[in-house]
């Protein structure tokens, strides 16, 4: 499993996980107000979206991943609202193919990228916000330590309604030894 910044030429790829995922993704995918709840698969979205994800990059503003399982596309992991200054600090999203939940791909993608933001990007906490509903999302986090804060009231427009979230963070000295390294040290114990 690895991830790698997102391209556009995942785009094919892009569009059949989430065409073939569309039903598994409906209930999280975050919605402009207004729009009806749908999952977005198209090409054009796809291009429109890396784009406007690279430029972010190129800004320090945010990184784009996409997640691979033996060598084939199969999510996504976006690091977003990178914030300097005083604060140090971004949120993760992500999404996975249903073909690959419970393999342990996100922990591990999500394990990988904190650790990126946080030794090599150099931010200082990492923030992951989910619905109370998603307990597949939620264990991901749960698994990798990260701590929950509490409810964020109406904090983000999902599958068409502005929806709750419980908000996880982590910061660098929580993950002193790396999160990878606390993750295969979880899977070697079992």
């Amino acid at each position: 499993m690895h991830v790698q910044p997102l391209r556009l030429r995942d785009g094919a790829a892009w569009v059949e996980v989430r065409r073939r995922n569309q039903e598994w993704l409906r209930e999280w995918e975050a919605t402009p107000p207004g729009a009806p709840p749908d999952v977005p698969t198209s090409s054009a979205t796809f291009v429109a979206m890396t784009r406007r994800l690279r430029k972010d990059a190129r800004l320090g503003r945010g990184l784009p991943f996409g997640v691979f399982y033996d060598g084939t596309f199969v999510g996504q992991l976006n690091v977003g609202g990178v914030v300097r200054g005083s604060l140090h600090s971004a949120h993760l999203g992500y999404w996975i193919d249903q073909r690959v939940a419970g393999h342990g791909v996100m922990p591990t993608a999500v394990a990988l990228v904190t650790d990126h933001c946080f030794w090599r990007v150099g931010l200082h906490r990492v923030e992951v916000n989910i619905r109370p509903e998603n307990t597949a999302s939620r264990r991901v986090v749960e698994k990798l330590g990260f701590r929950e804060e509490g409810v964020r009231r109406a904090f983000l427009h999902i599958a068409g309604e502005w929806r709750d979230h419980i908000s996880y963070a982590l910061t660098r000295e929580e993950a002193a030894d790396g999160l990878l390294v606390r993750w295969h040290r979880q899977q070697t114990s079992r």
